[in-house]
């Protein structure tokens, strides 16, 4: 009996050590969830994500009148090899444009720069910035954001067009035919102080305000301007909202061109001062919104005679967006006499002889524009 046990445990230990060492079950071979293409010597692999520019490959245009409206619209289509996303943006500065630009595209050698009459559009330009294409309208004038249009059309394979960028430009309504004499006599002019009643403006280091110096300079200015025989619009006369209390900021601003739209004027003069985080920073400036052919013509005289006047430092007439000088119909300006917010400035626009300098000034830069406007016509 004993013997018959041995023999069974010896039995037992054998298979178990032929287990244990035995060559393990073949198992299928794992394969990868995404087939890689193989790529021979020398060859890359381009991402998804830099995908290849487009071709800007034809362009064309045609002029379109509107039947109910009358209104006039410029239509520039441009053909590219792909979808693009374009957009666009009016510039001032140094004169007025519509640039496009369209993302991923390079225009081919046959894309070249076009001329038009100038009642809508002055000229076209193709320039390449990086990866993408400057489309540049040279306008004759400043236009809206709502006088132009950019958008993308996609490619219509069964009627044969490909994907398109197109440009829509209208004519802005037209301004008033400006012939100008020489000299201030029976000239109208509209002054606005800048600020007033509830809004104190831009207020110095010394508490001295920017709507107290705007109205001391815009009355003596209407003195003088009526002494030469020109007859002076006022958008305030005092301490005053020229809307009223309550007023939005738009309406506020409003009622000072509609004042000078309203009464025909033949110029619009905004007075203020301006001021600088930075006390140190100083100087003279004028700002113009280029919507006639004698708004930049108007900065200019005035920035000439200011800076005459009061010898501070240059910082030239330069385009800007105000809304007064932008809404009003005629050509405008906007003069910032010094910085109410360097010590020494506030303490000139707090002087009534700095102030009678600077009026002065601007009197002789307004005659000056006139004179000048005069010669052109």
């Amino acid at each position: 009996m004993r013997k018959i046990l041995w023999m069974f445990l010896l039995a037992l230990f054998i298979t178990s050590w032929t287990s244990a060492y035995a060559a393990p079950a073949v198992v299928p071979e794992a394969k990868p969830v995404i087939s890689l293409p193989k790529i021979a010597s020398g060859q890359t692999v381009e991402s998804r994500g830099n995908s290849r520019q487009s071709e800007l490959s034809k362009v064309r245009w045609a002029n379109h009148t509107e039947a109910l409206t009358g209104a006039a619209m410029l239509r520039l289509v441009m053909d590219v090899s792909g979808p693009v996303e374009a957009t666009g943006v009016v510039i001032a500065s140094p004169t007025p444009r519509l640039v496009v630009t369209i993302k991923g595209t390079v225009p081919n050698k046959t894309v070249s720069n076009l001329t038009f009459d100038g009642k809508i559009v002055e000229k076209v330009s193709f320039d390449v910035s990086g990866q993408d294409t400057k489309v540049s309208f040279d306008l004759p004038i400043m236009v809206e954001d709502s006088d132009f249009k950019v958008f993308t059309l996609r490619n219509d394979p069964q009627a044969n067009k490909p994907f398109r960028v197109v440009v829509d430009v209208n004519k802005p309504v037209p301004l008033p035919d400006f012939s100008f004499t020489a000299g201030l006599k029976n000239k109208v002019i509209a002054i606005d102080p800048g600020h007033g009643g509830s809004d104190p403006g831009a207020i110095g280091p010394s508490r001295y305000q920017e709507k107290t110096v705007t109205l001391a300079v815009s009355q003596n200015v209407r003195t003088l301007l009526e002494k030469a025989g020109a007859r002076v619009i006022m958008t305030r006369q005092d301490d005053r909202d020229v809307y009223g209390p309550n007023a939005t900021a738009v309406d506020e601003l409003k009622a000072r061109s509609t004042a000078a739209n309203n009464r025909k004027a033949d110029v619009f003069l905004s007075i203020h001062a301006d001021a600088f985080s930075n006390p140190t920073v100083g100087g003279t400036s004028t700002y113009y919104y280029q919507k006639t052919r004698f708004d930049s013509m108007l900065a200019s005289s005035l920035q000439t005679s200011l800076i005459q006047a009061g010898n501070l430092q240059d910082r030239r007439a330069n385009p800007a967006n105000f809304y007064v000088i932008k809404r009003t119909r005629m050509p405008a300006a906007l003069v910032e006499l010094a910085f109410i917010s360097n010590p020494n400035e506030e303490k000139l626009l707090s002087s009534p002889e700095f102030q009678q300098k600077m009026s002065l000034g601007i009197v002789q830069g307004l005659e000056r524009f006139f004179n000048q406007a005069a010669k052109l016509n």
